[in-house]
């Protein structure tokens, strides 16, 4: 047996998890694991989620034709495929459009903030989905599949390359302070991988941001010398349990979550404290701004993670709790419900490009701005807009991405795709292709079949990354 085999078929139990940290601290991991397969330009992730659909021809994806032909039937031919209505007419972007940057880039009024960082954003302009319901497809964005029980990017992301600070987890999730998207918690589950590599959720505005992680203030008994026993007599057991249920990642998952939640008592705090913050910086991100504070609030700490070692942190604009709308579905009014959340993403947004190029981090951190699907160029009601899952925008920065291009284009309305038509499966390639990971070989037997984050499918886009 090699060297490389002894390491990867026995290093699936806690001591696995010892030596890989151990040999990820002494620069060896990418000779053992075989996550790692050339040199990386990013290390870590920050993924900001728009959940509902964030509208591409009211943000990035500029169409005249919609402009010209306001108020005229919507006809571009064919059977027009809508998610619960019938088509209006051609609903112009109640927002202006102005060139921006030395790109010269077209970006709407909505947000001036992102606008003023497109030099550093490459986007993609021919996304699509195979969904037009909101559960599928933000299952696809997150896992590549539209049906549940599939890992997640990051939790792809945890597996294949680990941590980058033992106190610290790996994949950090950071939900909108109204509630949670479409699909809850299984938009960050680790599927059928360990499950150590799932997502911890952070409710970075909440008095409690982290369950359970201190004992409640009732239980004064409770003192540093009791704790130290109790922790070591349920090792003990959990020890013993163990090790008659081989295979059980589950017990394995939770003794590291207790051994990390211990640390999270020391690190967190510190990590969650933005008070030491500079008054620049707190401006920066909108902090002192009820529009602005909770998206900026988990702005900023999704940074501090950052620099601090947490390899991939999501942050979710957007919560599925009915009405009055919450999030990006902006069936009923699209000027009403997309001004309230863009005013409460943009600035945030692009306080994080900037905050991390000005720290020097930006170059090996890949920021990914996305949404489940598009919308429609024609009204609904008059006002709103439907689903369009067959052409929307999603943008790229940093991590080894080109600034001020694009990628792909839509149709004169921004209806249907027309050139380079872009799944999941092509930016989590090219994600992971610029972490290192070559998408193709990060995969995990289940049920006899060795699954990928990218299926049978996926393609690196050269056109959006810098050469090698």
């Amino acid at each position: 047996m090699t060297r490389r085999n002894f390491l990867w078929n026995y290093g699936g139990g806690l001591g696995g998890i010892a030596l890989a940290n151990l040999l990820s601290e002494s620069g060896l991991l990418a000779d053992t694991l075989p996550g790692l397969h050339h040199p990386a330009k990013a290390k870590r992730v920050v993924q900001l989620f728009m959940s509902g659909a964030a509208s591409q021809c009211d943000t990035f994806d500029y169409k005249p034709r919609l402009i010209e032909r306001n108020g005229q039937k919507f006809d571009p031919g064919g059977k027009i495929e809508l998610f619960q209505s019938s088509p209006g007419a051609v609903m112009a972007s109640p927002w202006g459009w102005k060139q921006r940057g030395s790109c010269g880039k077209w970006v709407s009024d909505l947000v001036p903030h992102l606008a003023s960082c497109v030099d550093e954003i490459a986007f993609i302009h021919s996304m699509m989905s195979k969904s037009n319901v909101h559960g599928p497809a933000t299952f696809m964005q997150n896992t590549g599949f539209i049906l549940p029980g599939y890992p997640s990017m990051g939790a792809w992301i945890s597996y294949g390359l680990g941590s980058m600070n033992k106190d610290l987890p790996t994949f950090v999730v950071l939900p909108d302070s109204r509630g949670f998207a479409p699909n809850g918690a299984g938009n960050w589950s680790a599927g059928f991988l360990p499950a150590a590599h799932q997502g911890t959720m952070i409710r970075a505005s909440s008095a409690n941001p982290i369950y359970d992680l201190f004992p409640p203030k009732s239980a004064s008994y409770i003192n540093a010398a009791a704790e130290k026993d109790t922790l070591a007599v349920l090792n003990q057991m959990n020890n013993e349990h163990l090790q008659s249920r081989a295979g059980d990642s589950r017990l394995e998952a939770r003794i590291a979550s207790y051994e990390l939640a211990a640390k999270l008592q020391l690190s967190a705090p510190e990590v969650m404290d933005i008070s030491k913050e500079s008054p620049e910086t707190r401006r920066l991100y909108g902090i002192d701004d009820k529009v602005t504070e909770d998206f900026g609030r988990n702005c900023l700490i999704a940074r501090r993670m950052l620099e601090r070692g947490v390899r991939f942190v999501q942050v979710w604009s957007g919560a599925d709790n009915g009405f009055p709308r919450r999030n990006w579905d902006s069936h009923e009014n699209l000027e009403k419900d997309h001004a309230a959340m863009a005013a409460s993403m943009d600035k945030p947004a692009a306080a994080l490009i900037k905050d991390l190029k000005a720290r020097g981090m930006l170059d090996d951190t890949i920021i990914h701005w996305a949404t489940e699907f598009g919308r429609m160029p024609c009204s609904q009601g008059g006002k709103g807009r439907d689903h369009n899952p067959f052409a929307f925008t999603t943008w790229f920065a940093g991590g080894g991405f080109k600034g001020g291009v694009s990628y792909g284009t839509s149709d004169e309305w921004s209806y249907k795709v027309a050139e380079h038509p872009t799944y999941c499966y092509d930016m989590h390639a090219t994600m992971l292709h610029l972490l290192g990971i070559d998408h193709t070989r990060l995969t995990y037997r289940h049920n006899g079949i060795d699954r990928r984050l990218t299926d049978v499918y996926g393609q690196i886009i050269p056109e959006i990354i810098t050469e090698s």
